[in-house]
């Protein structure tokens, strides 16, 4: 999508995408990263997602990125925290203690700039982007990351029933992006209560990546 499809999002306030609790398949799921307290963990396209309340509750550190300062900044505000903002070549960075919050492009990103994590939790990154660009963005964020594990959430739905975002990203394409390097494992799938935007059943599947040994 285009920047401007998501600071419009932000800018108008249009963020239903933005649940009003922690996500309970993150909260039943995360155990199955086997993660130590206190390791950090990579949100790509984040938003200001209760998601990371309920992390840094459980005592991760945290490290993000999204398209929208107005998101980071109500993140921050939301969490009562004072930043630390720094200006990198075509990003931001926010920090306070035990979370670095970047606002810029993903792909501006690199790995020094993030500096090592432990794991990815992607639940709105990988489903926010069109077909054209989610091979580059899987290819980005492991070369990010270092492969490192992940908990990844999509959706699996007939796309031609309603537009995304979020779009719907089948096992099959799972399998095409991530399948070389690591070892997928399905966790759940559960059904969504009204379906995407009302228009088609769809459901949610949780997956675990597990860098091959």
């Amino acid at each position: 999508m285009e920047a401007e499809f998501w600071h419009g999002k932000w800018a108008r306030e249009e963020i239903a995408f933005h649940l009003a609790q922690a996500n309970p398949l993150l909260t039943q799921y995360l155990e199955s990263l086997q993660l130590a307290t206190g390791a950090r963990v990579f949100l790509p396209l984040c938003g200001k997602s209760l998601d990371i309340h309920w992390l840094r509750q459980g005592g991760y550190r945290l490290v993000g990125i999204d398209l929208s300062e107005i998101a980071i900044r109500a993140l921050f505000d939301e969490l009562q925290l004072q930043p630390v903002i720094t200006q990198h070549a075509g990003l931001l960075q926010f920090s306070a203690a035990g979370i670095d919050m970047f606002v810029g492009d993903f792909f501006s990103l690199d790995a020094a700039l993030l500096g090592t994590v432990d794991a990815v939790y992607d639940r709105a990154a990988l489903v926010a982007l069109p077909p054209a660009m989610r091979t580059a963005y899987s290819q980005h964020l492991q070369a990010l990351s270092h492969q490192a594990a992940q908990l990844l959430i999509t959706y699996e739905y007939e796309q031609t029933l309603a537009d995304g975002p979020p779009f719907a990203v089948l096992a099959s394409e799972v399998q095409q992006h991530y399948a070389q390097h690591y070892q997928l494992s399905h966790l759940t799938r559960v059904a969504v209560a009204g379906g995407i935007k009302g228009k088609a059943p769809a459901t949610e599947s949780v997956w675990l990546l597990q860098p091959h040994k």
